[in-house]
């Protein structure tokens, strides 16, 4: 897969991605990442790549022209057709499914906003989908962009030293979240591993990471969670755990 990134700052995305799982999938070969800098397609002395808003009010606004030609080389650079993708708070949410969607093209380019923003007219004539990682307001787009490579990388085929860590991640396969997670020692003063995890017993095993993963969503991300598609085994695990929590709370 390859990757283009037009910001005013090449250098921090290529640092953002120069560390573990993306950074491992760069040097397997498996991602291409480039930077792209508009003032390097701005014109006169001081290279200007925005201008005041049309209208008044504070900030400065990212000119068309310096963008413009910018895509345009980051396009020519590479014969695979590829998507815009402009980071904006104004964007659709990137969810997994999303990100699957993202992972599997073979080319992108994305756009990342300073100041006030782009100018509109670009975004109609150039922008193919605009993308938010959240309800809030960053001060550009690179650390959004950061975020999606990083998000995309890892499901590249061979980018994780194990496959199976993709497919049981949180919002995977059925979109519900993680189970808990332990590791050695078995006992420590903040508490020990729940014993089915030391049992041996994998059907069981399975089962509490399934209860688990059905009750956190439960309790955590109710919008995940679609009961009334639930099979009758993840009901009556989801009920079990209900009990649980109430039991709990009524000591």
């Amino acid at each position: 897969m390859r990757i283009d990134v037009v910001t005013l700052f090449p250098e921090f995305i290529a640092q953002c991605a120069g560390f573990g799982v993306v950074g491992r999938a760069q040097e397997r070969g498996l991602l291409r990442l480039q930077g792209w800098n508009p003032r390097d397609h701005a014109e006169g002395g001081y290279r200007r790549v925005d201008d005041r808003p049309f209208g008044g009010g504070p900030g400065m606004v990212m000119m068309i022209e310096p963008l413009r030609a910018c895509l345009a080389a980051a396009r020519a650079a590479d014969a695979t057709p590829a998507p815009v993708v402009y980071l904006s708070p104004q964007g659709g949410p990137l969810t997994q499914a999303k990100v699957r969607e993202l992972a599997a093209r073979p080319r992108l380019i994305l756009l990342c906003g300073r100041y006030e923003g782009v100018d509109e007219r670009l975004l109609a004539a150039e922008v193919d989908e605009e993308i938010s990682i959240g309800d809030y307001v960053l001060s550009g787009g690179e650390l959004p962009a950061a975020v999606l490579i990083d998000a995309v990388a890892r499901l590249q085929d061979g980018a994780l030293n194990d496959a199976e860590s993709a497919a049981q991640d949180s919002f995977e396969g059925d979109g519900l979240l993680d189970c808990p997670h332990y590791t050695h020692p078995a006992r420590h003063e903040l508490g020990e591993v729940p014993a089915v995890l030391r049992s041996g017993d994998h059907a069981a095993i399975a089962r509490w990471r399934r209860q688990q993963s059905l009750g956190r969503t439960w309790l955590r991300r109710p919008d995940l969670l679609d009961e009334a598609a639930l099979s009758k085994a993840d009901r009556a695990l989801l009920e079990a755990f209900r009990q649980a929590q109430e039991g709990e709370g009524g000591r």
